[in-house]
């Protein structure tokens, strides 16, 4: 290094030579020398223009984020929490018999246990040889064998199957909402009325075991002596949390004294599913363990107390949940008593369904059965009923009891809605309430009877009356109860939409009015976004129906966006047409591919869709490189155009398949289609990419004598020598998950991971930073050995001058994020970043580089905004949160640490647009010589602001586009499985590529490169 330093200030000092030189020429020509003034001059003006770039795209970034805000508010559905509490001393309906409470209560002590995960089909026997299948067998046993004592149906989950929504329903009895709007909104602790609080509320004495979800959501509830709780996030722990509640539960149970009711949640099944997929042995072990658990539990129980067993939602192929597909919302309720109180009133129902298509159960349901039962109020925001073999007796015949807890259930829930509607007042006029079904129940209820215990039928079709009612109300809740606030949605949208207009006309001006409208542009908007925020404040105050902060908002953002139409005003406020067949093209890529998603068949198609439009460019530039006129053009041109599309057809090969998408669609990402892990052949790839990667790249610099100085020694060796600790470290997550070496402990393999991770991340993030800011320019200066007065300077990697060096910043964050990527992402990155050096040359042969008069779409962005979507599906990601890695989270470390975590799970999820958001500066950089006359640093900054601003175009069209259907469709059927997913999925990744486009490329990136330019060739 201290070589390179060296040739570094000779570099510098003979460019000051040869400049002393030309002044001393000048003088003796009459001319006035160069002074150092106006040196630092250019300096000053470069470093202003340089900063004001950055504020006017900080100012986008604040349109995208308010007009995103906007649309959310009002489109991510909200649901009044009601403060009401149930009380026993108020009965919704008059009975004969309430008992203590509401009704005679059942059982004294319950035992309630939460198998995370436990889907349905894991609970009945199956023909099938899968390792989830048939080891759980206690459940199905005990409700075949004793029904009277026992019975298990399929429990179905509302999406989303989160484990903290879903404790929220199995508590509130209540459906989910994005946001639930009460007096602690920001909080996680629920306020409502709960079966927790109402056994609280009963003196009941509460423990709690397990998960420690349920104290952020209980705080304070549970007996804090007999309480234990674990840490959840940990998905690669099978056994911590599970053997804790094995080692407190059982001797528990030996005590009832000490307790009343018991809340077991074990997450071994779940974690086990996250980490291996279901078909796995460690999922079988779990499901053993947990049989053998609960036959421990039921030898150890009371007469009055009573054990139920459920999980909380289920998973899918590869043990992953979060979405609505079956595996995920169907899960298993069992419910077991001593005492022999269950029954059915079908005979035919005593064998527990094969399937969970057949008498599911909502999982709201548990909360007014378990109220019942236990002799307490049903919460008053409830919308569950009760379950029918809880309450018709052993014998199905106890059609008056049944009849009196569904009149309770249903008197509440009517009580609960007349509420509702009376404080959202006109809001809940839509929603048309079954009224009817309401009073024809009441109505039979109320009507007397001669003998009304002999009238079995009477109660029955009692029973049957409102049963109806309930179905009834619960579809309508389900399609119109929550609320979209179309106002907010409205002013979403319009900001987002009047925000575009001016990206593009701001990245389609005249190169040479681009910086200078910058500043006046700014001076306007300010003044005129504060005066935008004082009217919208004003207005809010009279327009008591809309949120003043909104209009705030709104008129800050649209009195900005004023300020630069003014600004503008003396130019043309019109967005050219494109002018050529590549700028149609960028525009057809662009709108087609955000028109589509309209449709859920194109958006669940995508990445073909996107492999579709990069062999379309891949062709043209084919076609195009033919029609060179240098035969040399045409050959590099050709050659990197059918590269650029077998590359693209490589890359197709990796792939995660949609739900939708099956069963014509192969995962290839994963083992299988039921592992959550890499196939040993997969381990491989990370060395292939480690001995490949670094050479392709060598071959680009070195097209252009770029090769030299520090980019030998960071791509050479410190890149190379990161990609083979990448490898390195996922063989050893391999050997950690597959138990491959039983005599070395699993401790000693994840702490070795985590600090062979920790090194390499400081490896290209830190080091990568540190050498990126201070390394000298990748070129070689050879001097002329010949005998001449005037001897000869020849400067290899001068033509590069700008691109080689950035590109560094590029490969750096290359390895940070090929780190936090599975061994199959690891080769679809790597393929993505010879496929966006290829894409440099296609075009720098084909002159679609951005030039001082480009007025028109750039091609160039468009083919990186495309390539960075393409590779969003490449590297083991769709738009559904099942995709979603999670254990990338534990990479750095063993325990969830903020904010580290979440950024390792963010860097994983949208690595490609990272990449292409620290690319795109490229574009305009990559062949480009050292300042001149005929280059001056001004039109370098004016093209990176041209492409950065065309790449965000694309995703600011394709975030408008998504936000639009979305709201348009907010009814469709498939608005949370396709439609919304997909809106938020565009929205994160224009924020995404805007922050990092910003702070990381522009601001970071070209200031540093620039700099380390202009130290050697001056500030020109």
């Amino acid at each position: 290094m201290a070589q390179e330093s060296t040739e570094y200030q000779q570099i510098k000092a003979q460019f000051a030579a040869a400049k002393a030189k030309a002044q001393n020429d000048g003088n003796q020509r009459g001319q006035k020398p160069a002074q150092t003034p106006a040196a630092a001059s250019a300096s000053v003006r470069f470093k202003t223009q340089h900063f004001l770039a950055s504020l006017i795209f900080i100012w986008f970034l604040l349109l995208h984020v308010i007009g995103i805000f906007l649309f959310t508010k009002g489109f991510l559905l909200t649901r009044l929490v009601l403060e009401d509490k149930s009380t026993c001393a108020g009965p919704p309906i008059k009975l004969s018999d309430h008992g203590d409470c509401w009704l005679p209560k059942t059982f004294d002590k319950a035992v309630v246990i939460i198998i995370d995960a436990l889907r349905y089909d894991f609970t009945v026997p199956h023909n099938e040889t899968e390792h989830y299948l048939n080891a759980l067998t206690v459940l199905h046993e005990t409700s075949q064998s004793q029904p009277q004592n026992a019975f298990l149906r399929p429990f179905i989950a509302d999406p989303p199957t989160t484990t903290l929504t879903r404790l929220k329903g199995l508590t509130t009895g209540t459906l989910p909402t994005f946001v639930d709007a009460g007096s602690n909104f920001a909080g996680t602790a629920i306020d409502e009325d709960n079966l927790v609080a109402q056994l609280k509320d009963a003196g009941k004495t509460i423990v709690h075991l397990g998960d420690d979800t349920w104290h952020s959501l209980f705080p304070g509830y549970f007996d804090p002596n007999l309480t234990k709780s674990y840490d959840s996030f940990n998905v690669w722990d099978l056994h911590t949390v599970d053997n804790g509640v094995i080692e407190h539960l059982l001797p528990l149970l030996k005590i009832p004294e000490r307790w009343d009711v018991i809340f077991g949640h074990f997450l071994g099944v779940d974690h086990a599913g996250h980490r291996y997929g279901p078909d796995h042995p460690a999922m079988a072990a779990k499901l053993r363990q947990m049989d053998e658990v609960l036959r421990q539990v039921i030898e150890q129980l009371s007469d009055d107390t009573l054990l139920v067993v459920m999980g909380d939602h289920g998973m899918d192929s590869k043990g992953d949940h979060g979405g609505e597909s079956d595996d995920e919302i169907e899960a298993a309720l069992w419910m077991y008593s001593r005492k022999g109180v269950f029954g059915r009133t079908d005979p035919g129902h005593i064998q527990p369904p094969k399937t969970a298509k057949i008498r599911p159960v909502n999982q709201i349901d548990l909360v007014p059965t378990l109220s019942l039962l236990l002799g307490l109020p049903i919460p008053f925001n409830n919308l569950g009923w009760p379950i029918e073999e809880a309450f018709v007796g052993a014998d199905g015949q106890h059609f008056e009891h049944l009849s009196a807890a569904y009149a309770l259930s249903g008197a509440q829930i009517h009580e609960y809605q007349e509420k509702y509607a009376s404080v959202r007042g006109s809001d809940t006029n839509a929603m048309i309430l079954p009224e009817a079904a309401w009073q024809a129940s009441l109505t039979k209820w109320d009507k007397p009877l001669p003998n009304k215990k002999a009238d079995q039928n009477h109660w029955l079709e009692i029973s049957q009356l409102f049963s109806a009612y309930q179905k009834e109300h619960l579809k309508v809740c389900k399609s119109l109860w929550a609320r979209f606030d179309l106002a907010s949605m409205g002013m979403g949208i319009l900001v987002l939409g009047f925000a575009l207009l001016a990206l593009i006309h701001f990245a389609s001006s005249a190169a040479g009015d681009r910086l200078k409208i910058i500043p006046v542009v700014l001076r306007q908007a300010f003044p005129a976004a504060v005066l935008g925020i004082v009217l919208g404040r004003m207005v809010g105050f009279t327009a008591l129906e809309l949120p003043s902060l909104d209009l705030s908002l709104l008129g800050g953002s649209l009195g900005s966006l004023a300020g630069y139409a003014i600004a503008v005003g003396s130019q043309s406020l019109s967005i050219p047409l494109p002018t050529s067949l590549w700028s149609w093209a960028s525009v057809v890529f662009t709108l087609s591919q955000s028109v589509g998603f309209a449709s859920n068949s194109f958006t669940i198609w995508e990445d073909e869709i996107l492999l579709f439009f990069l062999s379309t460019f891949g062709v043209l530039a084919l076609l195009s490189s033919l029609r060179q006129r240098n035969p040399m053009g045409q050959v590099l041109g050709s050659y990197h155009s059918i590269l650029f599309l077998f590359l693209s057809r490589i890359s197709s090969l990796s792939r995660l398949c949609r739900e939708e998408q099956m069963p014509i669609c192969r995962s290839t990402f994963y083992a299988s289609a039921t592992s959550s892990t890499s196939a040993i052949w997969q381990l491989f790839i990370p060395y292939v990419v480690a001995t490949l990667l670094p050479s392709i790249l060598k071959s680009y610099y070195s097209g252009t004598r770029s090769y030299e100085g520090i980019s030998a020694f960071w791509i050479g060796f410190c890149f190379r020598l990161g990609l083979l600790g990448t490898a390195v470290y996922w063989t050893i997550d391999a050997a950690d998950n597959g138990e491959w070496f039983a005599s070395i402990s699993p401790t000693t393999l994840s702490g070795m991971k985590i600090h062979l991770a920790q090194i390499l991340l400081g490896l290209a993030f830190i080091a990568g930073a540190v050498i990126f800011i201070w390394a000298p320019l990748c070129i070689q200066v050879l001097q002329s050995t010949t005998s001449e007065p005037t001897k000869s300077i020849i400067i290899f990697g001068h033509a590069n001058v700008h691109g080689s060096r950035y590109a560094l910043l590029y490969i750096a964050w290359h390895l940070g994020i090929t780190i936090v990527s599975k061994p199959m992402a690891n080769g679809s990155l790597a393929v993505m970043g010879w496929q966006l050096f290829s894409l440099l040359e296609i075009l720098d042969i084909n002159g679609l580089t951005p030039t001082l008069t480009q007025t028109t779409p750039s091609i160039a962005s468009t083919m990186v905004a495309l390539i960075a979507s393409f590779y969003y599906f490449k590297t083991g990601h769709t738009a559904t949160l099942s995709s979603i890695q999670w254990d990338v989270a534990f990479l750095s470390q063993s325990t969830i640490r903020y904010p580290w975590s979440p950024l390792l799970v963010m860097l994983n999820h949208f690595a490609s647009f990272i990449l292409a958001a620290v690319f795109i500066p490229l574009v305009a950089l990559w062949k480009q010589p050292a300042p001149g006359n005929k280059r001056p640093l001004s039109s370098v900054l004016n093209d990176i602001c041209s492409a950065l601003a065309d790449f965000i175009v694309y995703f600011a069209v394709e975030s408008l586009a998504t936000t639009m259907w979305a709201g348009h469709l907010r009814r469709h059927l498939m608005l949370y499985r396709i439609f919304n997913p997909r809106f938020l999925m565009g929205a994160a990744v224009l924020l995404i590529v805007d922050v990092i486009g910003i702070f990381v490329g522009l601001m970071f990136g070209i200031w540093c490169n620039i700099g380390s330019v202009a130290e050697v060739f001056g500030w020109n």
